[in-house]
């Protein structure tokens, strides 16, 4: 939960809100509360209480007393990974300045492979669960089911699976007759266990990555697994998916309803899950998909962007050139955090005016009631970084797959790399490489450096070597000639990455 006043929230007094209320009650009990007084309660006390945020502070000048409003909060220099995460001792970035406050530490790898360690107690896991709850209770309406939740995350130190499998305990502690087993990202384990345990509950709910989720989907079916007994429903993170691809899955699964059946978290290792999407936000998702010219009109690009609900006190966010800021209490509490995701707000009213004046109903007769939290939209990291299989992919790690000896000779170093749809609706790892003048391309070549670039990825990216399933790691590698004009265009700043 958040900071009252000079107050933090304790683990038992969160716990007891988390457990005492149903979700209804939860989000208008926090609507009702004042945002301001919020936000600037917390600046006041992760200023007080984080060594790291003062010295952040006094490093650049700023009065935090001065900080009265929340025109004067958005005037704060933004914090980062690599400026305030990085740059301080691990307990200075703790309240109080120890880290005996977290009783677990989550892993995510960056772009050079070296793990950042993100500190975390028991009691910042009830604002996720109560995000959870919105999606299995609220969305769902698996309140009163019993229900086989599978963990398909990748479970170890990264973030994903522990952080699913310690929220849904949550709600099984609360009173959801929710069963979890966790086979991790292990394919045949995974359906191993539905065939053996589907039977016995009266629903099913697959939490993993969308590609990966799909995998196992088509695994089973190639297997004679018949998913329609089961009552599927998905819960998703870590990518932008098409609706075509959501139909295309739900038909596969046997999910008649994708707005109660599925949904997508918005998350991460620096801040948990920051959001969700809702029957609400994914029927006004669907209906965009067929516009797009409402969508860009909405979002400003012609790509469509995950379009999630969120709840202001649990995580606020703000919009800084075009990125995504998000403020949040925790073990380690983040002020104005850049993400580095590009994205916007909408807020819920202006979002309903939106769609209604484009000719859309999104709250038609009979449909359940809708929180009114305002919505976010996510498109991803711009410019470096693809999410594939949940697992972040750097340029930076790619270019050290072409500099290795045996492949360097041949290319000049140049690339860009995208995720594509297979005409099987797989996602693939798709690189293409522009050849050093003379080289002819060649099917040896293509697999020498495909080789070379999974090879360097799987050293120094410990996500895409646990996320990413072996038979997907390889990338699809095709050569271009110097200059190509539309991927090496001559005397045009290079990009690395296509979205």
């Amino acid at each position: 939960m958040g900071i009252v006043g000079k107050r933090a929230v304790s683990g038992i007094e969160a716990a007891e809100d988390f457990l005492s209320n149903d979700i209804a009650a939860l989000l208008e009990r926090r609507r009702e509360r004042d945002l301001s007084e919020h936000v600037l309660g917390l600046f006041r006390s992760v200023v007080r209480d984080v060594p790291a945020y003062a010295r952040f502070l006094a490093e650049r000048g700023v009065d935090p007393e001065r900080i009265t409003t929340l025109e004067a909060f958005a005037g704060l220099p933004a914090t980062t990974k690599a400026e305030y995460h990085q740059a301080y001792a691990l307990e200075e970035l703790c309240r109080g300045g120890r880290l005996e406050g977290a009783d677990f530490i989550a892993v995510s790898s960056g772009s050079t492979g070296v793990p950042t360690f993100w500190p975390r107690a028991a009691r910042d896991e009830y604002g996720t669960s109560t995000r959870f709850e919105q999606v299995l209770g609220h969305g769902f309406g698996l309140r009163g089911r019993r229900t086989l939740g599978v963990v398909c995350f990748a479970l170890g130190s990264w973030v994903g699976g522990m952080y699913t499998t310690f929220a849904c305990r949550n709600l099984a502690a609360k009173g959801y007759p929710l069963t979890l087993v966790t086979p991790g990202n292990q394919r045949t384990e995974i359906l191993r266990v539905v065939r053996a345990l589907g039977p016995s509950f009266e629903a099913l709910v697959l939490f993993g990555y969308p590609p990966f989720l799909k995998d196992v989907i088509d695994a089973g079916r190639a297997e004679g697994l018949d998913w329609s007994r089961f009552d599927v429903h998905l819960v998703t993170a870590g990518e932008v998916f098409s609706e075509e691809w959501r139909s295309l899955v739900c038909e596969r699964a046997g999910i008649r309803d994708p707005e109660r059946c599925t949904a997508s978290l918005y998350g991460t290792a620096d801040g948990g899950v920051l959001a969700n999407e809702t029957p609400l936000s994914i029927r006004i998702r669907r209906f965009l998909a067929r516009k797009p010219g409402a969508a860009r009109e909405l979002f400003g690009e012609s790509r469509l962007p995950t379009l999630c609900q969120y709840d202001p006190l649990h995580r606020y966010f703000e919009v800084a050139e075009r990125d995504l800021v998000f403020s949040a209490d925790g073990t380690v509490p983040l002020i104005r955090y850049r993400i580095l995701d590009r994205g916007g707000i909408v807020p819920y009213e202006r979002m309903l005016a939106f769609v209604r004046d484009h000719g859309f109903e999104p709250l038609p007769e009979g449909a359940p009631p809708a929180a009114e939290l305002p919505f976010v939209h996510v498109f991803g990291r711009q410019g470096f970084a693809l999410s594939f299989y949940g697992a972040n992919v750097y340029p930076e790690n790619v270019a050290v797959g072409l500099e290795q000896p045996h492949v360097a000779p041949f290319v000049t170093g140049k690339f860009v790399m995208e995720l594509r749809e297979t005409e099987a609706h797989d996602s693939e790892l798709a690189i293409t490489v522009e050849l050093a003048p003379g080289v002819e391309p060649t099917s040896e070549l293509s697999a020498r450096v495909a080789t070379s670039v999974r090879a360097e990825l799987e050293r120094l990216n410990s996500e895409f070597l646990n996320y990413a399933p072996a038979e997907r790691r390889t990338p699809r590698i095709t050569l271009l000639p110097l200059g190509h004009p539309d991927y090496f265009p001559i005397g045009v700043k290079h990009r690395y990455t296509r979205h």
